[in-house]
């Protein structure tokens, strides 16, 4: 019989899994996106005859970690049977992943002879081909954001499939740190099988199994419990997407909020149809950042992390529109709505959540990743990097909102300077606080960052940014955030961008990127 004391230590053995694969993975990597912007997940799941459930994750990118269940899923039905030396591939949104250049890997552990988990690993490549460096491009289709992958067995009984492996790296810009990248996760995976079989040797079959089963309904106990201290009722918000980059704008975000005891419905009816541009999000990507809300919102009720597991999502039903921006027709452009819509999903729940609970949930972040692609050639060989940038976290209850910072569905690190320089032919030519662009309020929010890069070489670069025209929004009579502004400086003279653009660089040409800050919370003090 588990004990809150076995509970927690077995909590724990299951996360060390993942946090040990995600050591390996950073350590082993050769991209500054991932060795260094830690820009990677990975979590364990408990294999049963439904499918795949969540039972661990380490503290890695939240709209990797709840999107991944879907990945693990198709990996399971597609390269069926999954037997133990196999490990599976996968980034095709629309079967499992949800974006390209996010490459998932899933792989199964079995005690015996039978299949007792799934061990995943999601890494972000700086380059997956597509029609520019660093595969976000503006995108209009699924087909010009790089190569698709639908699951494949990359390893098969022990033995790296040349052909799968040949075929990514051909399909790439710069296959040798493709490379170096891909054989960081499988490194991870051969970590994690390691890691379980040590805890299945100490404890035994039917403790760890019991124990991972009992987690989960302990989650969704911890789960409901939080539910319960909502005021049951229908909490009604919307926000706005900035555009699509095709000339389509203030693109809305609907949510309902329905609480009935322990249970939460979550209805986007009312959102936006499905856009020309990239900033579509396939519905993985909606139930992750809901589930997100949900986790924050009861670590303001019960002062409480939950587990991230399958018990999460029990008590949460997720209602989507067919054809929506949220789920949006086969092949359509999805490259930002991974890491813009999903931002905008998080303030709109948010939102709903804060007229049921005005006294614990805090004022809009930023709300975008500022998400910045180059590439190009440099003394012969090829270079491709990605970045998202830091910007000001809302302001809530109890003080101020954080400044500079990833928030939400991103949980990245900044890239060093001295990183970037020694990797790119490029100079960074001011990175600071971007004072007064959080929101006034009893709290101030966060502020943002500038950041300057000054290409040392011709490149092109993709920026794809949000909050560049709707404002983070404050609460409780706090002030919005002030938008994000994206400059070109060329020969001398600033030329602003959109917040999504693609532009050819000369040598000696900067890219400014200017961050939102957050929104204040509560009536400025007048004193």
């Amino acid at each position: 019989m588990s004990t809150a004391a076995t509970l927690s230590i077995f909590r724990h053995l299951f996360a060390s899994v993942a946090e040990e694969m995600g050591v390996t993975l950073g350590r082993t990597a050769y991209s500054p996106n991932i060795k260094e912007r830690l820009d990677y997940s990975c979590a364990l799941f408990l294999a049963a005859e439904e499918g795949p459930h969540m039972l661990a994750q380490a503290a890695h990118i939240p709209v990797h970690l709840g999107a991944m269940p879907a990945s693990v899923q198709a990996a399971v039905a597609g390269c069926a049977p999954l037997l133990p030396g196999d490990i599976v591939v996968l980034n095709d949104p629309y079967q499992g992943g949800n974006h390209l250049p996010d490459l998932t890997m899933v792989s199964p552990f079995a005690f015996g002879e039978r299949v007792l988990f799934y061990v995943a690993s999601r890494a972000h490549h700086a380059d997956v081909g597509g029609m520019s460096p660093g595969s976000m491009p503006l995108s209009t289709e699924l087909f010009q954001e790089g190569v698709i992958i639908p699951p494949l067995k990359i390893v098969a009984a022990g033995e790296r499939n040349e052909a799968v492996w040949q075929l990514i790296l051909r399909n790439v810009r710069t296959p040798e740190e493709r490379e170096g990248d891909l054989a960081a996760q499988l490194a991870a995976h051969r970590v994690g099988t390691q890691r379980l079989q040590g805890i299945m040797e100490r404890y035994g079959l039917d403790d760890v199994l019991a124990h991972a089963k009992q987690l989960i309904d302990y989650t969704e106990r911890l789960t409901r419990r939080a539910i319960e201290q909502i005021p049951d009722g229908r909490y009604v918000f919307s926000d706005f997407l900035d555009d699509d980059g095709y000339g389509n704008e203030d693109i809305p975000i609907h949510a309902s909020v329905t609480v009935a005891g322990d249970r939460m419905v979550v209805d986007f009816s009312g959102t936006s149809p499905a856009m020309p541009g990239n900033i579509n999000a396939v519905p993985a990507i909606t139930r992750s950042a809901v589930a997100y809300c949900l986790r924050c919102a009861a670590l303001a009720i019960l002062d409480l992390d939950l587990p991230m597991n399958e018990g999460v999502f029990r008590p949460l039903e997720v209602r989507i529109p067919p054809g929506s921006l949220l789920d949006p027709p086969l092949n359509y452009a999805v490259a930002a709505g991974n890491v813009e819509t999903s931002q905008r999903i998080v303030d709109v729940v948010y939102g709903a959540l804060a007229l049921a609970l005005p006294a614990l949930m805090p004022a809009a972040s930023q709300g975008t990743m500022n998400n910045l692609t180059f590439g190009g050639q440099h003394n012969g060989r090829p270079f491709a990097y990605y970045e998202t940038i830091g910007g000001g976290s809302g302001a809530g209850p109890t003080g101020k909102g954080c400044d500079g910072i990833h928030v939400h569905m991103s949980n990245t690190l900044n890239t060093p300077i001295e990183a970037l320089e020694y990797a790119f032919p490029i100079q960074v030519t001011e990175y600071r606080l971007r004072q007064g662009s959080g929101g006034e309020g009893l709290h101030r929010g966060g502020e943002g960052l500038v950041r300057g890069i000054r290409f040392l070489a011709p490149a092109r670069a993709t920026i794809t940014s949000e909050r560049r025209r709707h404002a983070p929004y404050g609460l409780q009579g706090g002030r919005p955030g002030q938008p994000g502004h994206n400059t070109l400086i060329q020969d001398g003279r600033e030329v602003s961008l959109p917040g999504k653009a693609d532009v050819a660089l000369r040598a000696g040409d900067t890219i400014r990127i200017a961050t939102p800050g957050g929104g204040g919370w509560g009536e400025p003090d007048q004193n």
